[in-house]
């Protein structure tokens, strides 16, 4: 957004340069992005200089050219060549002196001394279109015959000097895309800034508007109040439509708008000045004088003012007369009825649209407008009026019209300033310093924030509706913040804080090496969508359709409810390929998993959710081809329990910890879970002949669900540590025991680990029983230790009194016997 600085010093008192205004600006919130010198007429005229004409002959050897001594006062004469029709004795002129850079456009020239045809030439005698002041190329600029000589052409045609402030404007800062609402900001933060002035804001005065007559009544009718909550409007007559006067177009210019004509200009003015879009209709061309605020018919077409023809909405708002289409509200105006160099009459609008309305509006057109950019931020409800009288002020003065009806307003239901409470104690902790009572008040004064009433640290404010984005007191905080100036913050040397100690993993680096190993195991990557259909859901009874996350705008029935497993969207995928002749898949997906949260009822807040990133892996088909050297390996539980089983180990989890339990549902012919502390963090299964059924593929499918947000928090990835391979030798010894059929593997080598913990560095189990000459509860494991001294060579009676040890330990805690 470009913002005027001498625009600017028309509401402040501006005592300061346009470097130090950039830094002010951008530490309240508007970040200044680029300053720019602006000229009205490019180069500012540098070096070019009024002069008069003392002779002129016709030259020697061009019958088109006249050599001529020019007069330029202090600095005496000149001879140039000149080539217009029109150069005449007594003229007063405008020289361009040798070494003035002349502009055409974005191109440029330097006049230089030089020889014409045989003659020096000591300059240039401009036409208009030379100087950049006009379009004529038809003879040279003649001046009146009591312009003094050898004055600056600048001071003559008052060359205006700005200085253009390009702000990024943040989303949420609608009260800021204006001159009025910058400038409003900028009092604030002046104040701040040099608290021993005082600097306030002043808005042109519209007491003087008048309604002439009544002739020209349009009446309004608003048929959607939610889509327009208010529309006003006005009549004017008797107005000549024409061209700028200098002073407008140059405040157009310099922030980039293009004069058209003293309608539009005036429309565009009042935009840039208060932030407010005004739209003017021919009013002749207002059919049945009504104008109608309605939703258009669906698949009904419009052509805009850029002549193109656009395919319309059923949820268009659109700005009607009794017949037809005018304008697509808040966005783009007609070609129908727009105003033109014939248009006597007008009817000028000034509405507030919602903003959502004019943002889907404006995306499904593909249309971004001066106007639509305020509309969809959010405009002030109630500075239509304001803007309307504004506008009338100027057209009356420069268009020569008058007011031919009372304004219209049609408000249904006014938006009223809302309070908000705050402590300032709370403000004071959220900022992290305390803030005089007094700075607080004038921040929020400056701002228009209305101090109501006060008790003790309780203050109740009143906020102005042009204040769209602050509805909360951290929203008070955060506008007194920005205008007391966060480099005004000190550092406090205590440091309260709630974070962990303890290193975070790096989720991104995890996931990135996981999908690395996978994709070096042959298995591909895919992502599906995240929206599906809810007939799966339903066709389950593993899966509750209560948990469904709806969505309330589906674009399709296929894409109705956010997916609550990558299941159904992987065996889409594996459909797909195996119709296509692909039999051998392995695919992998990261992707997120939506329910709803059946622990809570409420019917707001994130807690009624449940989002959760799953991995899911897929095989079907063969894993490897069958080639020379090796046959056919097809796809099983095994191969795919074996990648999870080596996910497991790449993420550190203690194995120890994890116990298997195999479980049943109508999705799975068999599946194997994953627990910690009874909490499942992942699956692997074979998929049920009926659910493949349901997506035609004809093939064993294996799969494996990881539900990686609850598996990472058991996640440690610990540094590598490097260390030499042992010099000294180790040493297996062997147990045969005879035990529990319910005692684990897991908890024998936990046991032995703990009470051999230096030189028991492996246990293993490589036979396992169960059958006659053992009792029915009992079962016999064959376990090897392997033992090794990584500072000597171990001995029998080392080995021998660890091995009793071990030994001991069992029958102490698990009752065993040696076979």
């Amino acid at each position: 957004m470009k913002i005027s600085y001498n625009w600017l010093k028309q509401y402040i008192n501006l005592d300061v340069e346009p470097d130090t205004l950039s830094t002010v600006l951008t530490d309240i919130g508007l970040e200044v992005e680029g300053l720019e010198k602006y000229q009205s007429i490019k180069g500012g005229l540098e070096g070019i200089v009024i002069g008069e004409v003392i002779t002129c002959e016709q030259h020697s050897n061009a019958d088109k050219l006249s050599v001529t001594t020019v007069n330029i006062g202090s600095e005496g004469l000149l001879s140039i060549v000149c080539g217009a029709p029109n150069v005449a004795v007594g003229q007063k002129v405008v020289v361009a002196k040798v070494g003035t850079t002349l502009y055409n456009g974005d191109e440029s020239f330097k006049i230089k001394r030089a020889k014409i045809r045989g003659e020096v030439s000591e300059g240039m005698i401009c036409a208009e279109d030379e100087l950049g002041i006009g379009t004529s190329h038809e003879g040279i600029i003649v001046l009146p015959d009591n312009v003094e000589v050898g004055i600056k052409a600048a001071d003559y045609f008052s060359v205006e000097e700005d200085f253009i402030l390009d702000i990024g404007l943040t989303p949420n800062r609608s009260d800021a895309t204006s001159h009025i609402g910058t400038a409003r900001d900028l009092v604030a933060g002046l104040n701040q800034f040099y608290n021993t002035r005082n600097y306030s804001l002043s808005l042109p005065r519209v007491d003087d508007f008048r309604v002439d007559n009544t002739n020209l009544n349009i009446d309004v009718i608003v048929e959607d109040t939610v889509a327009c909550p208010r529309y006003t409007g006005v009549s004017f007559t008797g107005i000549k439509v024409g061209e700028s006067p200098n002073w407008l177009k140059i405040k157009l210019n310099s922030i980039g708008v293009r004069p058209i004509n003293n309608i539009v200009d005036i429309t565009n003015y009042i935009l840039h000045e208060t932030g407010q879009p005004l739209h003017a209709f021919d009013a002749n061309k207002i059919k049945g004088n009504k104008v109608i605020v309605r939703k258009t018919e669906h698949n009904s077409f419009f052509i805009t003012l850029d002549e193109v023809e656009r395919k319309l909405d059923a949820n268009d708002l659109m700005i009607c007369n009794q017949e037809d289409s005018m304008c697509i509200a808040g966005v783009f105006g007609g070609i129908g009825s727009g105003v033109t160099e014939d248009t006597v009459n007008i009817f000028l609008e000034s509405a507030y649209f919602d903003s959502v309305h004019i943002r889907k509006t404006s995306k499904r057109h593909g249309l971004q407008t001066d106007a639509s950019f305020r509309f969809e931020r959010g405009t002030d409800p109630n500075i239509t009026k304001y803007a309307l009288k504004r506008a009338a002020t100027l057209i009356k003065e420069i268009a020569g019209g008058i007011v031919s009806s009372e304004i219209k307003d049609v408000y249904p239901n006014p938006i009223n300033p809302w309070f908000i409470d705050v402590d300032l104690a709370s403000i004071n902790r959220l900022i992290g310093t305390t803030i005089d009572r007094t700075i607080i008040k004038k921040i929020l004064t400056d701002l228009e924030i209305e101090v109501i009433k006060e008790n003790g640290d309780q203050l109740r404010l009143l906020i102005p509706t042009f204040k769209v984005d602050v509805t909360r007191e951290v929203d008070i905080v955060e506008e007194i913040l920005r205008i007391y100036g966060y480099n005004n913050i000190e550092i406090t040397g205590k440091l309260n804080s709630s974070l962990s100690t303890q290193p975070q993993p790096d989720l991104e680096k995890i996931q990135n090496s996981v999908a690395d190993y996978l994709t070096g195991q042959g298995v591909m990557e895919i992502i599906n969508n995240s929206l599906t259909k809810a007939e799966y859901i339903e066709r389950s009874n593993e899966l509750s359709p209560s948990e469904n996350v709806q969505l309330l705008n589906p674009l399709s029935k296929d894409l109705n409810i956010l997916r609550q497993t990558l299941l159904f969207g992987g065996l889409e995928t594996i459909s797909y390929n195996l119709n296509r002749k692909s039999l051998n898949l392995s695919l992998f997906e990261f992707g997120k998993i939506y329910k709803r949260n059946s622990n809570f009822k409420n019917d707001e807040g994130v807690k009624n959710f449940i989002e959760e990133k799953h991995l899911m892996i897929f095989a079907t088909g063969k894993v490897s081809k069958n080639l020379w050297n090796s046959s056919d390996v097809n796809s099983d539980f095994y191969f795919i329990s074996g990648i999870v089983s080596s996910i497991l180990v790449k993420l550190g989890l203690d194995q120890s910890r994890l116990s298997l339990v195999e479980t049943e549902s109508d999705l799975f012919t068999y599946s194997l879970q994953y627990l910690i502390n009874n909490e499942p963090l992942a699956e692997v299964s074979l998929l049920s002949s009926k659910l493949l059924g349901q997506f035609d593929i004809n093939q064993e499918v294996y799969c494996s669900d990881i539900n990686w947000t609850k598996i990472i928090k058991y996640t440690k990835i610990a540094d590598i540590k490097y260390k030499p391979i042992p010099k000294f030798p180790a040493v297996k010894r062997d147990l045969s025991l005879i035990l529990d059929s319910g005692i684990k593997f897991s908890e024998l080598r936990d046991s032995a680990m703990k009470t051999e913990p230096k030189l028991l560095k492996n246990v293993y189990i490589f036979d396992i029983y169960k059958g006659s000459n053992i009792s029915e509860s009992k079962k016999s494991y064959a376990l090897s230790f392997i033992l090794q001294d990584e500072s000597k060579t171990l001995t029998d009676k080392v080995i021998d009194k660890a091995m009793n040890r071990i030994l001991k330990t069992y029958e102490q805690q698990f009752n065993v016997q040696l076979r």
